[in-house]
């Protein structure tokens, strides 16, 4: 109840609500196993995640990395050297996430069947 009021669902929309921007941030087959990765390896180069990831693609690790970019929780560091050198970490953004991935984590270890 807000003010007094009674919500009704009829006039409340779930891509409003902190819990779907969040999920739009994250959502994805690889999404969060890239930054929970990232959490758990710091800085990690393009081709140890392609190799830590079985079965993701150049073209999807690829989209995903740039989207997590765009959306402020990972930082893309390339060096100006031959052969080309790229790192990916977390942002302060995405380092603010990973309390919600160690819960569910932990959740996992505690349900898994």
């Amino acid at each position: 109840m807000e003010n007094g009021k009674t919500r009704c669902i009829s006039s409340e929309k779930l891509c409003d609500t902190g819990f779907s921007y969040t999920l739009s941030l994250i959502s994805g087959k690889y999404k969060m196993t890239i930054l929970y990765t990232l959490m758990e390896f710091t800085v990690v180069r393009y081709n140890e995640l392609q190799r830590y990831i079985k079965g993701i693609s150049y073209k999807t690790l690829s989209l995903s990395l740039k989207e997590l970019e765009n959306d402020g929780l990972i930082i893309r560091k390339e060096y100006p050297q031959i052969p080309p050198k790229v790192e990916y970490s977390l942002s302060k953004r995405g380092r603010s996430l990973m309390p919600i991935l160690d819960g569910m984590c932990e959740w996992g270890d505690r349900n898994r069947l």
